[in-house]
């Protein structure tokens, strides 16, 4: 992958280029502000516990209900929006990673709900907590 990057020196100034990474350690890093993700169940699920806002971005299938719970019932996101030609603008990208990394109202609820649901998601695996003794 790497070999076919004609900008890989400039990008490796900007980040890091890696074949694989544990996305969980990565969420957990202090300098990781939201989560763009696809919104497929388990980045759903693994994003719970690293206390930032989402921004789905749907591709299909599971993922419209997943953003469902995300921006409406557990509201620790922020959906991109598709314009009407089924593309999902630049600014909409602005306009939802502002909304999670600004210091709006919007943006201090998601932040706030993150951490509840991350606070409530680590009690659940605590020993005698609901997700060992409903199961």
């Amino acid at each position: 992958m790497e070999d076919k990057l004609s900008c890989k020196d400039e990008l490796e100034m900007q980040g890091k280029i890696v074949n694989w990474c544990s996305q969980v350690e990565v969420q957990k890093h202090p300098s990781v502000g939201c989560f763009l993700t696809h919104c497929g169940w388990n980045s759903a699920l693994e994003s719970i516990p690293s206390v930032v806002p989402i921004v789905p971005c749907l591709l299909w299938n599971d993922q419209v209900c997943n953003a469902k719970f995300i921006q409406e019932i557990w509201k620790n996101g922020v959906r991109l929006n598709v314009s009407e030609s089924g593309v999902v603008e630049r600014y909409e990208f602005s306009r939802c990673i502002k909304i999670a990394m600004g210091g709006s109202k919007e943006g201090k609820e998601l932040r706030r709900n993150a951490k509840k649901w991350s606070n409530l998601a680590k009690e659940a695996m605590k020993e005698n907590g609901t997700s060992s003794v409903n199961l």
